[in-house]
């Protein structure tokens, strides 16, 4: 069989634009164990003096995490923020309508807020406009960051708050176009009630960055014509609209469940053609941004949805364990992101603990790491400064869901401030490795270079509370020969390069 060989070619000379910090968000919502025994659990051995699991900060911290998306998700369409402010004892016990499970509002705003300090994490906030609308939308705002003087602002106050928590991202409403939203609308409803709660919300607070809600996923039937429809609304007094997908694979198609990053780059791809056309059409220089503001692999296949009559406080819900092929998928999903950082400002990555999440707890047990912990927080460490175009020619093989595909997919970032190249690799082949050449004619004095790779020859191989290391990157030296480097690419890996160099003199 001949050797399959791909050729990666990169120059700090193009560029596609600078590498938002916020591309590396989370997620945290109040659904299963994503909040209580996840990050916040006053019992645990490692309990802070506010109640947050110690060893989950430090993961988190380890992770890179840069913004935290709160409080949901599906729950936001049914809060009433007030519910979790205040004094504890004083807090209303609610049926979660959303996860339908008991919400004790032990864990509130600001709580959050704390925590997202502890973490090192920017807040970002999610108003309700499914149940509630304009003014309740203010009163948040005004509560979380206006300093002081005013009914709200008091209010926090008296809650033992002094200084506001100057959030600047908020989302208006979530996955409004989803009939299984509590106080779902249509384009034309949700788009008005958006661009009025975001005139009214920078009266409060003119700083404020907004989200609008896109489309819940790329198959929605609305798809399209809801994302020109709400910035038709809402084109002036938003910076962002956000997207939502996640990926499984299914039966046995991994070649196709390898490509899922072609998915993600077409649905980021529309959305930029239909923001820019409601630029066009009204006469704007404004470029509206991406908040990809939920993102992962889930296997939604095995999840049996809320029939469950029995209502539960923080019951466990979609906890998957994810595998090998899990993390590469994650991996190449951020390198979708990557290059498309010119136009993706804003990225969670759904969700931090428990639910689908980068984090795996026990109730007064351990914390540890899921396989997508690890291409997620290799990709932050490294990707710095500027993502360049990166030109990929190469093998191609055929999938069921995607047709021909690329065999490897790449992102290439270049820190000029640190003199260092990085290039995310994935060969998304289920079956055959590929040999990838990195010319370096651009970066003459390029001298050393480290490889993270995760691969193992078991697809399904999973890190649990008793082997919590069983998959990790392995490191290695490359060594630049001829101008270039070449790597090895085994079958479904996912590859972290990182390049000492020095940009060319022009």
């Amino acid at each position: 069989m001949p050797e399959r060989r791909a050729h990666l070619a990169v120059d700090p000379a193009f560029a596609l634009g600078a590498v938002d910090r916020r591309l590396f968000g989370t997620f945290i919502e109040h659904m299963g164990r994503g909040v209580y025994t996840g990050i916040y659990e006053p019992d645990h051995p490692t309990a802070t003096a506010d109640g947050f699991r110690g060893d989950v900060l430090e993961l988190v911290r380890e992770s890179g995490a840069t913004v935290a998306r709160y409080p949901g998700g599906n729950f936001v369409s049914a809060y009433r923020w007030e519910d979790g402010v205040g004094p504890p004892a004083d807090r209303r016990r609610r049926i979660d309508l959303a996860w339908r499970s008991i919400e004790t509002n032990e864990f509130g705003l600001n709580e959050f807020a704390q925590w997202a300090r502890a973490a090192e994490v920017e807040p970002m906030l999610a108003v309700n406009l499914g149940t509630r609308g304009i003014l309740e939308a203010c009163d948040l705002v005004e509560y979380a960051n206006v300093g002081r003087g005013t009914a709200q602002s008091d209010l926090r106050i008296s809650h033992g708050v002094k200084d506001p928590h100057e959030v600047r991202l908020w989302c208006l409403g979530n996955e409004m176009d989803g009939p299984w939203q509590i106080g779902h609308r249509t384009a034309e409803e949700y788009g008005r009630l958006a661009a009025e709660t975001a005139k009214a919300m920078r009266r409060v607070d003119p700083a404020i960055e907004l989200v609008a809600c896109g489309s819940s996923n790329s198959r929605m039937p609305t798809f399209a014509s809801w994302e020109a429809t709400v910035l038709d609304h809402t084109h002036d007094v938003v910076d962002y609209i956000s997207l939502h997908a996640y990926y499984e694979q299914r039966g046995d198609d991994v070649a196709s469940f390898l490509a899922s990053g072609v998915d993600m780059d077409r649905f980021i791809e529309s959305v930029v053609a239909t923001a820019d056309h409601v630029s066009a059409k009204h006469r704007s220089r404004k470029q509206i941004n991406l908040a990809f503001d939920e993102w992962n692999v889930w296997y939604e296949q095995d999840f049996p949805g809320r029939a469950d009559e029995t209502l539960r406080q923080a019951p466990r819900l979609i906890e998957d364990t994810f595998n090998v092929t899990d993390a590469v998928v994650v991996g190449g999903l951020l390198v979708s992101l990557l290059r498309h950082a010119d136009r993706v400002k804003v990225a969670c990555q759904a969700q931090l603990a428990n639910v689908i999440g980068l984090i795996r707890t026990e109730p007064d047990g351990a914390a540890w790491r899921q396989t997508i912990f690890h291409p997620f927080a290799v990709t932050a460490r490294l990707a710095h400064g500027v993502a360049l175009r990166a030109e990929l020619t190469g093998p191609r093989h055929e999938t069921i869901q995607f047709g021909e595909v690329d065999s490897v997919s790449a992102a290439a970032t270049w820190d000029a401030e640190r003199g260092v190249l990085a290039v995310f690799a994935v060969n998304r082949h289920p079956d055959e490795a590929v040999t990838l050449d990195i010319p370096l004619a651009a970066f003459p004095s390029a001298t050393s270079a480290t490889v993270l790779t995760l691969h193992d020859d078991d697809l399904r191989a999973v890190n649990t509370a008793s082997d919590p290391d069983r998959v990790v990157p392995r490191a290695h030296t490359a060594e630049i020969a001829d101008g270039g480097l070449t790597v090895v690419l085994p079958r479904a890996s996912w590859h972290a390069i990182s390049i000492t160099a020095e940009r060319r003199a022009s």
